[in-house]
């Protein structure tokens, strides 16, 4: 009878995966595969009809991934959930982070022929699953991204602006530490980061915040691709400036990253104004940008470039800024469209969308 069987949803955005995690489920008598999907989307569309027992969740996939699928699962419909992960270092992190965001546990993933040790990988997903349908997610705790957030990175909107720029100097790194978590991998803009640092920190404070969220984040390098969903932090010592054309993500022409040795702007270099202004030249008014709390006026002249361009300007407010010297310059050149708290940060770059 299969009244008792444990039943189990199968979200994988290759069709050959998912026949493979189908058939090594369903050789095991306790267990009824109910449903495959093949995205994010799709995941959280059949967990909500369905009702599975588990879920076995791709990290990777295109649309909505697998850890913004999880995220949304475990905020409004918690339940039982083994993440499938191909074990390269970005996925081990992000397989990790699953299980800071609510997952049970989770397996690697057969490569794409099938490997000798497929039988290995088919008894642990086997008991994995088994053990995750008698866990009380109750207990697992999930807490890490409001609600509303989720709901609204999991469409994300549509909208013809293509970066978000952000500088920040002094009080910065708690700012972003704020900011960036909320941002998710299907977020529509690529996002360019600058932030004052002493050499040598930019790096490890990338993949910090990178730990954070789960939108891809790293130090930027030389001839980069800008692209959707993914942050760009300017190292130390160099202004980041924007090519276009260059690269092509989906439609969307964006272009790459230049890192140049050119004298310090505003005695800093990396200088918001040098990439702020850059990005307004090259993106017109496909630009949002944000300038967070900091000593100085560096960022309000690239914020006025944005503005002058047809951009949209949003600056950290006085309240929750450790120094408000920064944000202060931009509105007292009259080009700021909103001034907001750090919390209300993303909302507001949400509404612009």
């Amino acid at each position: 009878m299969s009244m008792n069987k444990i039943k189990v949803l199968v979200v994988d955005d290759s069709a050959f995966m998912r026949r493979v995690i189908t058939e090594m489920l369903s050789s095991d008598p306790a267990l009824q595969v109910i449903a495959t999907a093949n995205d994010g989307q799709d995941a959280v569309n059949k967990v909500e009809k369905f009702k599975p027992d588990v879920v076995t969740l791709d990290v990777e996939m295109p649309k909505v991934d697998g850890l913004t699928a999880l995220c949304y699962i475990m905020a409004n419909n918690p339940l039982p959930v083994v993440m499938l992960s191909a074990m390269d270092k970005l996925e081990a992190d992000l397989a990790l982070k699953a299980i800071e965001y609510g997952a049970v546990d989770f397996v690697s993933k057969p490569g794409k022929t099938i490997s000798l040790n497929i039988d290995e990988v088919k008894d642990d997903l086997i008991a994995k699953v088994k053990t995750a349908s008698s866990v009380n997610v109750k207990k697992i705790g999930f807490g890490k991204i409001k609600k509303a957030y989720i709901n609204k990175m999991l469409i994300p909107p549509k909208t013809d602006k293509k970066v978000l720029v952000i500088g920040a100097s002094t009080g910065g790194p708690h700012a972003l530490s704020d900011i960036i978590p909320k941002l998710h991998r299907n977020f529509p803009l690529a996002v360019l980061i600058v932030q004052h640092m002493p050499l040598g920190f930019t790096k490890p404070f990338s993949e910090r915040l990178a730990w954070c969220g789960s939108i891809a984040i790293k130090e930027a390098a030389n001839n980069d691709l800008i692209g959707s969903g993914q942050a760009l932090l300017a190292p130390t010592g160099y202004h980041m400036i924007v090519n276009q054309g260059k690269g092509k993500q989906g439609n969307n022409k964006y272009g790459r990253i230049r890192l140049t040795k050119k004298p310090k702007v505003n005695f800093v270099r990396p200088s918001i104004d040098v990439t702020m202004s850059s990005v307004a030249e090259t993106y017109k008014d496909k630009v949002i940008g944000v300038l967070l709390s900091g000593m100085g006026k560096d960022g309000a002249k690239g914020l006025k470039a944005i503005k002058d361009h047809g951009g949209a300007t949003i600056v950290q407010d006085e309240l929750t800024s450790v120094v408000f010297g920064m944000p202060k310059a931009a509105i007292e050149l009259g080009i700021v469209d909103s001034v907001v708290p750090q919390s209300k940060v993303v909302d507001e770059v949400l509404k612009m969308l």
